[in-house]
């Protein structure tokens, strides 16, 4: 008895309990999240369009049925789920099956994946080719090296790039962590590297898959120090390359080694991930970051630098350890190649002799600094509310920035309980750039996407090439830089083409999305289809603006060219089996079943097409 009236006083105190456990004890997961509101309804939404705005800023593209199953779940707690990111994708897994490449270590995908002149050599020291053959490039030439490739199990490095590319587009297409997938696109795009570099093609499937994507939603420094370890940005940026200078035994002199100071990295990482533009440094902080930093490289991998790793392998643990090396994945510091002499960066003094600590200590110090908190701040404002965030949301999500250590989480809280998130200003005044666009229509038709390579195609004309921007900016996250008259047809052809059923290798039932019901006339399905491809927006002017073009004579021969288009810059058939098949589905109930001369002319397709080209539809 004494024992169980001693549960039950416990029980009765077990809020306060956790109340003071809770001062002492990290917040689990979760907990943190328990008082989420969002201000929607100061905002005059509804909860259906609250939860459209929502999905529309945190995911690749929402259906009626997405803005449904949101609104009955609720918007905070399905917004707690993405933060968290561990929903099963058991599906999208399946899909990913065939795409062995990307799930290599970076070892092993330089092994497997040799780029194409690292192939050459190799069959010219095996004297299956010679050096005189190389120049005429011809088929027997080509037939050689084909050959050479499967007898030692080698694979094409555009087999690898197309397979990364193709992850891609599905994980956004089909992910149910969809956030996860947006933020791992924004940070990718804010730590840009580019394919077109050196060896990083070969090294961003690591890249991604082991930096980027698990830091999405942790903390900044944790991210900022990954990408600056990563070979892929220690290749693109060229600090694998940097070395500063020793001092002479006799500490009256220094000696410079091989390679030099390079000060790209250290330029961009303040410049363009931390502090931004105007953040406060100077070009002499700029220097005395890039000495800090020399010595960070790349652990030596693969055929080209096994000297270097012979030489690593045969120091013992111990000599390792005391000569300051420092080995971790990929990444290397050779203490060897470092500037061990003191710095100042910022005001702040890096004593001589600090080793690898020195950087990890510049990157907490970026990483923590206010402006960085602001320029972050901007960014992610700018993705995901406008343009032109206010100043006021920027200063609240700063503030949560630096208060929670550069937490993630928090800081898209902070912006998402904001009522500058739910502002009219903010609704629907983004524009989608070509991957977006892409994704969100596949997406809003069901579409079930067999040849991935083949959207990424209408990108890349459309202006987006993934993983292929040069510049360390990354692409711009503003609307003029997507919007120009050229950009507009390709939007309306990519549309027009997709919906016909023209993109070989994507299918889809256009009946199905209106629960098998054909439409009794044009107007009757561009009515219906703007409700559907467009949940919770008022539809009235989109439907004035897109009669016309229904109207006008030329329309299917305007479908005809913009698939040819597609046919022309495509290696892959556009007429399978299969993709004769979607065609079919996609019309299927207007000319199969109707043959009223207004159905006749006028195609759901085109409908379904038109609007997916409209300007309505190219904003979130």
């Amino acid at each position: 008895m004494k024992k169980a009236l001693r549960i039950a006083s416990i029980g009765c105190a077990v809020p306060l309990l956790l109340f003071i456990l809770s001062s002492f004890l990290p917040a689990p997961s979760g907990v943190l999240w328990r008082g989420m509101s969002f201000p929607y309804k100061q905002a005059g939404l509804t909860k259906a369009q609250a939860a459209a705005h929502l999905l529309s800023r945190f995911t690749f593209g929402a259906s009626t049925e997405d803005v449904a199953i949101v609104e009955k779940q609720g918007l905070e707690k399905w917004f707690k789920q993405q933060l968290e990111a561990q929903l099963t994708d058991d599906s999208l897994q399946n899909r990913l099956k065939e795409y062995d490449g990307i799930q290599l270590s970076t070892e092993q995908i330089l092994a497997v994946y040799p780029r194409n002149f690292q192939v050459v050599r190799m069959a010219i020291q095996d004297s299956v080719v010679n050096k005189d053959s190389i120049q005429s490039n011809g088929p027997k030439y080509r037939e050689l090296i084909k050959n050479y490739m499967q007898q030692k199990g080698l694979r094409s490095e555009n087999d690898l790039e197309q397979q990364l590319i193709n992850q891609k587009i599905l994980r956004a297409a089909y992910s149910q962590n969809q956030l996860q997938e947006v933020l791992s696109s924004f940070w990718f795009n804010h730590f840009n590297v580019t394919m077109n570099k050196g060896d990083c093609s070969q090294y961003m499937p690591s890249y991604e898959r082991d930096v980027i994507r698990p830091n999405a939603l942790g903390k900044f420094e944790n991210l900022l120090l990954a990408t600056a370890q990563s070979p892929a940005m220690l290749t693109y940026l060229d600090n694998s390359s940097s070395s500063g200078v020793k001092m002479s035994s006799n500490g009256k002199g220094v000696k410079r080694i091989n390679g030099g100071l390079n000060e790209n990295y250290a330029r961009e990482v303040m410049e363009l991930h931390t502090l931004g533009v105007d953040g406060g440094y100077t070009q002499q902080d700029v220097t005395e970051a890039a000495r800090v930093l020399t010595g960070w490289t790349l652990f030596p991998l693969g055929q080209n630098n096994k000297e270097a790793r012979e030489r690593l392998d045969k120091m013992s643990p111990e000599t390792f350890t005391q000569r300051g090396f420092v080995h971790t994945g990929d990444f290397l510091f050779a203490s060897n190649r470092h500037d061990d002499s003191s710095k100042t960066v910022l005001g702040h003094t890096f004593k001589a002799g600090g080793g690898y600590e020195e950087g990890v200590a510049l990157l907490h110090m970026l990483a923590t600094n206010p402006s960085t908190a602001k320029f972050i701040s901007r960014k992610l404002a700018i993705r995901f509310v406008s343009d032109n965030p206010p100043q006021s949301l920027i200063d609240k999500m700063a503030k949560t920035f630096t208060d929670k250590d550069g937490d993630i989480k928090a800081v898209l809280t902070t912006m998402v309980c904001s009522p500058e998130f739910w502002s009219k200003d903010a609704i629907r005044e983004k524009t989608k750039s070509p991957f977006e666009l892409v994704i969100s229509a596949v997406r809003s038709i069901h579409a079930d996407i067999k040849k991935p390579y083949q959207l990424f195609n209408w990108m890349n004309r459309m202006g987006e090439k993934t993983y292929y921007y040069v510049a360390p900016t990354g692409f711009p996250d503003r609307g003029q830089y997507w919007i120009n008259t050229g950009s507009l047809l390709n939007r309306m052809n990519f549309g027009l083409a997709l919906a016909s059923g023209r993109i070989p290798g994507v299918t889809f039932n256009l009946l199905a999305l209106n629960n098998n019901h054909e439409p009794e006339s044009t107007e009757s399905a561009l009515n219906t289809f703007c409700h559907i491809l467009m949940p919770e927006r008022s539809s009235e002017a989109t439907i004035k603006r897109l009669t016309p073009l229904l109207n006008d004579p030329e329309l299917q021969k305007k479908v005809e060219k913009a698939a040819g288009k597609t046919a022309a810059s495509d290696s892959t058939p556009t007429t399978s089996t299969a993709d004769k098949t979607s065609i079919l589905y996609a019309m299927q109930g207007n000319n199969a079943h109707n043959n009223t001369p207004a159905m006749n002319k006028y195609m759901l397709a085109q409908v379904v097409g038109i609007i997916i080209g409209s300007p309505e539809f190219q904003r979130r």
